[in-house]
């Protein structure tokens, strides 16, 4: 099934695009810290200043996007953060408890960040090619 190509009259502006992009490698630039560091993706896509500073430029410029096909980018990156943030509160209460069972909770948390951390940097990738290619999300 092809996908759906942007109405004539909701192009953005050049300018918008490139700042979209800039958003993506911002958090991108999260997520890879926590690739190449001590640090767990999740944790760095959530708390690492440069996706925070994403998060802000993605709702100062919100109104902007609206109406063109950058919209979606920009709602894929809101998701992505804030869907994040709740798994990372969901996986640390549910594994809190039960590091008193023989360490038990240490392993959940570790499985539910790795597989979190896949899905942000899944999420990133396909939303910036995507953008790459002038289509929506």
């Amino acid at each position: 099934m092809a996908d759906p190509v942007p109405p004539a009259g909701a192009a953005p502006s050049p300018s918008l695009v490139s700042y979209t992009h800039w958003m993506y490698a911002l958090h991108t630039l999260s997520a890879l810290m926590g690739v190449f560091t001590a640090a767990t993706i999740i944790g760095s896509f959530i708390f690492g200043i440069p996706s925070i500073a994403a998060v802000i430029m993605n709702y100062v410029r919100r109104d902007e996007a609206r109406g063109t096909w950058l919209e979606g980018h920009f709602s894929w990156q809101l998701r992505t953060f804030w869907f994040a943030a709740l798994a990372f509160l969901l996986i640390g209460l549910f594994s809190a408890p039960l590091v008193l069972l023989l360490g038990l909770g240490i392993i959940t948390w570790m499985l539910g960040a790795f597989v979190v951390g896949v899905w942000i940097l899944y999420r990133m990738a396909r939303g910036w090619l995507r953008l790459k290619d002038g289509r929506p999300v």
